[in-house]
């Protein structure tokens, strides 16, 4: 997806730690008309596959998730990082590490949101360590659902969840992979390419 290439180039900034901040478009500030372009894209990446339900963990991947859902017309389920006092105690749940905020913390989906059976497509906006898609797809799987991949608009190639989730036999369809990024802000870019 050139246009998203083009904005990681143009406004994403290297942080110390491998951090890269894409606020101005992706996770702070959203920029609908790129939102919609990668829900497409991800619908067209994904039309060879049973989609049912798309679940995402809260907050960053909500609203990715939601635009990407109109393109398969399927409800939009968030894991919670934090249990709220409305919910009860039937749960799906797995840790997770955030790579971002150096903290573990439990996901949460209530039950009847995942029913037995669903074709689930995970949906978030960063995968680093792999840690968030794990843990959506253990939700997905324990309540006998059937996983039918995960789309990512942007992969840290140079980091490991990648190589490990794909080789656990989950498909990742990443929009845009970042193979290297330097303290000087330099960044080695590519496409993610796409199984259809």
């Amino acid at each position: 997806m050139q246009s998203l290439l083009d904005r990681i180039r143009a406004e994403g900034k290297v942080l110390p730690g491998n951090i890269l901040n894409v606020g101005s478009f992706l996770n702070q500030q959203a920029d609908i008309g790129l939102y919609n372009e990668i829900g497409r894209e991800f619908a067209r990446r994904f039309s060879d596959v049973e989609v049912s339900r798309i679940l995402t963990v809260e907050a960053s991947g909500i609203g990715i998730a939601c635009v990407t859902a109109q393109y398969f017309s399927v409800p939009v389920v968030f894991a919670r990082k934090f249990r709220a006092k409305n919910i009860g105690e039937d749960l799906y749940s797995a840790e997770v590490t955030s790579y971002t905020h150096g903290i573990d913390y439990t996901i949460t989906v209530p039950r009847p949101y995942i029913p037995s059976g669903d074709s689930v497509l995970l949906i978030d906006d960063f995968l680093a360590n792999g840690c968030a898609l794990e843990g959506l797809a253990a939700l997905t799987l324990a309540a006998g659902a059937r996983l039918a991949g995960a789309g990512v608009v942007i992969e840290k190639g140079f980091q490991q969840g990648g190589r490990r989730l794909r080789e656990k036999n989950i498909r990742i369809e990443s929009l845009a992979v970042i193979d290297s990024m330097g303290e000087d802000g330099e960044m080695v870019l590519r496409t993610g390419p796409s199984k259809n």
